[in-house]
């Protein structure tokens, strides 16, 4: 990391320390010792600045004043507990990331009065710092890493995953946007992957969380205004046959297209109401899941194979194998299925991610959001 970078990092964690009015903990020699070593391991969560506060703290158990050790001890794990929620001089990154851990809004003040009283350090930190797979994986290559580059691709990375919820969900779908991929997650495990292409760097995917809730077959396409100004609507005016035959119709001022072949949305769209109009859905354009660089929609997230998606979601329900699901779209009616249980997605953006064999696969930046550049249509809508 930059002079500047660290810099940047130790001013705001000074801006961290505890509020005034809070009660200070008493800490005992060995809970301050303990602190000392997650001290020290954030360096490996690319959390160097707060590291320095180690030394401050050993300079405190040096002495016989328990006032300094209660001060200086409190105002590091407060600091240390920050920068595992937060991270450190992300504020450029995250601009458009709209997924919060809102698990506990608790003072972290307060939360580490809690944990010293009760004399829980080690689960106060372990439960701060994320414990998905794919953390753990990029924090042991920024240990091991020595290029720059990379270290800040790494770091990047570690503050999204700081930013993402502890919990998850005990089954999930996370996507990639930066990846081009989705996957399903049950338990801690991928239990499946999937392509997909995500939005043009002109209409970037936003990242955001949302629930799903069902599924929709043989959907129809509800296109919006700005969609349908680029030659929908004007193709209904001057060729109402030929907009016909591709399924396009105007009704009570809606822009509409009917399920068939040439459905935006092909043969399934997932339930996840969000405030983007951003969804994951079908194509009838299978050809661009054979390229690499997969950016090409409005917006929203095209699934290859989205089926086998339905099946997947819909395994845990009785009467809902892939063959069930096929059957369902061939008989070409728009319907509903419910999940038995909501399932959470994340869409993210994450340029440094661990492949099939565990090796960190780093991941072109197509929406230039490891600079902290805010491209045009991060918040905008869109619906294919």
């Amino acid at each position: 990391m930059t002079r500047a970078v660290l810099l940047c990092c130790f001013l705001s964690l000074v801006s961290a320390a505890p509020a005034p009015d809070v009660v200070q903990p008493h800490w005992t020699r060995p809970q301050a010792a303990r602190l000392v070593e997650w001290l020290d391991a954030a360096a490996d969560d690319a959390l160097e600045p707060v590291t320095a506060q180690a030394r401050i703290v050993r300079a405190a158990l040096d002495t016989n004043d328990q006032a300094a050790l209660d001060a200086a001890a409190t105002e590091a794990a407060t600091r240390l507990l920050e920068a595992h929620r937060h991270g450190c001089c992300g504020a450029a990154l995250r601009s458009g990331w709209h997924i919060a851990d809102t698990s506990d809004r608790t003072d972290a003040a307060t939360r580490v009065g809690q944990a010293v009283a009760a004399d829980r350090i080690d689960a106060l930190f372990a439960s701060a710092r994320p414990s998905h797979p794919y953390y753990l994986a990029l924090r042991a290559a920024y240990h091991a890493e020595s290029d720059p580059a990379r270290r800040a691709t790494l770091a990047a990375n570690l503050d999204r995953w700081r930013w993402m919820p502890r919990a998850l969900g005990t089954r999930y779908l996370l996507v990639n946007t930066a990846a081009f991929e989705a996957t399903l997650w049950e338990d801690g495990k991928m239990t499946g992957r999937w392509r997909v292409v995500a939005g043009k760097t002109a209409s970037p995917t936003p990242v955001f969380a949302a629930t799903v809730t069902g599924v929709i077959l043989n959907p129809w396409w509800e296109i919006p205004p700005s969609i349908a100004r680029e030659g929908i609507a004007a193709l209904l005016r001057t060729h109402p046959a030929q907009a016909a035959a591709q399924g396009y119709v105007l009704q009570a001022g809606r822009y509409r297209q009917r399920p068939g072949a040439n459905n935006a949305l092909g043969r399934m769209k997932l339930v996840m109401p969000n405030g983007y109009s951003v969804y994951l859905h079908d194509t009838p354009e299978q050809k661009l899941f054979a390229e690499d660089v997969r950016a090409y929609s409005h917006g929203c997230v095209r699934v290859g194979d989205a089926l086998g998606l339905v099946a997947a979601l819909l395994s845990k329900q009785p009467g809902w194998t892939r063959g069930d699901v096929d059957a369902a779209v061939a008989t070409g009616r728009t319907r509903t299925v419910a999940l038995a249980a909501p399932v959470p997605i994340y869409i993210a953006y994450f340029t440094a991610e661990p492949d099939d064999k565990g090796d960190i696969r780093y991941i072109a930046d197509i929406y230039h959001r490891d600079t902290g550049a805010k491209l045009r249509g991060d918040q905008g809508q869109c619906a294919r």
